[in-house]
């Protein structure tokens, strides 16, 4: 496929500005659904779970159980001692199954959840990578880095050790609050009630905390994003001096988390401090109701010590559900951004695009074409024009005019408001974007380049190619002339955005990469215009055997590439005002004319 990065062009008279993805208030009833997508494939590992936490939960009551058999049946009076050391055997052979169940859940479930979120990454990555240019303008990258490395990672206590304990919790409660009702009701009655007010301010809690930790997630991906940009462009900190600037910008975002992290401790500090208050009042109400009745011989003392034990094994899973719930409730949330972000429509996915393109001819027509990036902000009015197979056509206009808006319909990085785009007399609009950005090649002003190698580089347009056809690309783009001179050649690592590389050089391995895609349809956005006339020299060969026989659209400011173009475009303000060759245009007085004789007057002498 030809190189088509996202064109971050016209922002001026687009008015763009960057935004955070909408916000939506939490359904669950809408996030099950997705949860379930996410469980079914491992749902029998998941009921093995739940299976060996039963055995892991029953095992572990034996322990209580056992007190009153203890107490009053070996230790009291008229016990049998022969049976304390079968009874130890019985408690130590359940601990035995408790830590083989323990040790296998954790082995089981939380590698499968390690495996989900590596799997729900790949998912959200690949969905990013196919939605529209639109959304990159709208949102930050680092924002989108954190929506696909960091909003995952709690979801998995939604298949991991977090969800079985919470279940296994609260089965535990559920199978000793039926015993102790059935042995001691009205006490029983009295202790659940005090513990239900807190199950209840436990619920609210979590319907309160369950924002906080969605904005901690939002703060957390503009503070990302604004370090990814800072440290990125760290020659334009620097060259600006604007080191402390951008740590005071930084130190706001890092004392926003830190507000946001301080609420979430707070609600917790206080759940907690409810969940030591509740098992103060219930021990104390044990204590008193309790000891009354082994006092008037209602209960024995075997009796009350199995009760208060079984008790705290009730109790413990409730509280336990302040850190898991907490667990589960950031789970949420992450879900809640990730569904979001997998809910924004995929540009490959549009049914109306139905046509698949073979090879193309590379015939281009706009139809009264009309666009905008904002409703009620035409960008675009009524463009018309035709370029044949094979021709050159310039777009030349003033900062803002509108040409790269028209480069980004060829590339079909958007779809008209009104109008058609044609290629090949197909309707732009309704074809697979796969087979027609194949056969696209784009070479941009700023050359985008991988943290890799040369080769690496040239090779993203095409990894299948030969060495044979590699190397024929690189000397027709005059890049083997630099890449030969270092000590590891084409496995040289040019540095993030080719940093080691001069612009020139850059430059020239941006055409080998388009040279190599082959396309049918070629993109030159102002190629050469950061180059000195030495390097623009350089690469002129590479550029004229790479248009041959393709349909080029040039945005250019150098004289040797517009002059010989078979038409030029004049776009002020969202129109086409004036077409032709170069001396027809330069013949006649109007916009052109006054461009060139500004622009381009010095380069003529």
């Amino acid at each position: 496929m030809g190189s088509v990065p996202a064109m971050n062009a016209e922002r001026g008279s687009r008015g763009a500005r960057r935004a955070d993805l909408p916000k939506k208030k939490t359904d669950l009833k809408k996030v099950m659904p997705e949860i379930w997508k996410l469980v079914r494939p491992r749902r029998w590992l998941l009921l093995f779970g739940f299976f060996l936490m039963g055995i892991n939960r029953v095992a572990g009551l034996v322990l209580p159980f056992s007190t009153k058999f203890l107490i009053d049946r070996v230790l009291g009076a008229g016990g049998n001692p022969r049976l304390l050391m079968p009874l130890v055997g019985l408690v130590f052979s359940t601990t035995a199954i408790q830590a083989v169940t323990s040790f296998s859940l954790t082995q089981l479930l939380s590698k499968a959840a390690q495996r989900m979120i590596t799997e729900l990454r790949q998912q959200v990555q690949q969905h990013v990578g196919r939605l529209a240019v639109s959304f990159y303008d709208a949102n930050r990258t680092g924002l989108l880095v954190s929506r696909i490395m960091n909003d995952v990672e709690g979801v998995r206590n939604l298949i991991g050790t977090g969800l079985v304990e919470f279940v296994g919790g609260m089965l535990t409660a559920g199978l000793v609050f039926g015993y102790l009702v059935y042995k001691q009701p009205q006490m029983t009655l009295i202790v659940f009630g005090v513990v239900g007010v807190f199950v209840v301010v436990l619920q609210k809690a979590f319907k309160t905390i369950r924002p906080i930790f969605r904005e901690r997630a939002k703060i957390t991906g503009e503070v990302t994003g604004r370090l990814t940009e800072s440290l990125g462009g760290v020659r334009v900190v620097k060259g600006y001096h604007a080191e402390r600037r951008e740590a005071q910008v930084f130190t706001v975002g890092v004392l926003r988390l830190l507000d946001n992290v301080m609420k979430s401790l707070t609600a917790t500090s206080l759940l907690s401090l409810a969940a030591t208050t509740v098992l103060g009042v219930v021990g104390g109400l044990v204590m008193l109701i309790g000891g009354h009745q082994v006092i008037g011989h209602q209960m024995t003392t075997g009796g009350y010590f199995q009760y208060t034990m079984l008790l705290a094994y009730m109790i413990a899973p409730i509280f336990q559900i302040v850190n898991i719930g907490t667990q589960l409730t950031e789970a949420l949330a992450g879900l809640d951004r990730t569904m979001e972000i997998l809910g924004e429509k995929d540009e490959f996915a549009d049914p109306a695009r139905v046509e698949t393109l073979q090879e193309i001819v590379g015939e281009v027509r706009f139809e009264d074409v009309q666009f905008s990036y904002e409703k009620d902000k035409p960008v675009l009015h009524g463009i018309s024009f035709e370029a044949q197979p094979g021709t050159v056509t310039a777009l030349v206009g003033s900062s803002g005019s509108g040409k790269s808006t028209i480069i980004s319909l060829i590339c079909a990085f958007h779809t008209p408001d009104a109008g058609r785009v044609l290629v090949d007399e197909v309707d732009l609009s309704t074809v697979r974007l796969d087979s027609y950005r194949s056969q696209l090649g784009v070479v941009l002003q700023e050359s985008f380049l991988f943290d890799g190698t040369i080769k690496d580089n040239v090779l993203f347009s095409h990894p299948e190619a030969t060495d044979e056809e590699f190397l024929s690309a690189c000397r027709i783009a005059r890049v083997d002339e630099f890449a030969e001179r270092y000590p590891e050649g084409y496995d040289t690592v040019v540095g993030e955005r080719g940093v080691k590389l001069s612009g020139g050089q850059r430059q020239r391995l941006s055409i080998a990469r388009a040279i190599l895609a082959s396309p049918r349809i070629l993109i030159l956005d102002e190629a050469t215009s950061s180059l000195d006339s030495e390097s623009e020299s350089m690469i002129q060969n590479g550029l004229s055997y790479l248009m041959q026989g393709r349909t080029t659209f040039v945005i250019a400011h150098r004289l040797s590439t517009i002059r010989n173009a078979d038409q030029i475009l004049v776009i002020d303000e969202g129109r086409v005002v004036a077409s032709g060759t170069h001396a027809q245009l330069h013949a006649r007085e109007g916009l052109y004319r006054d461009l060139y004789e500004t622009q381009f007057a010095d380069q003529e002498d």
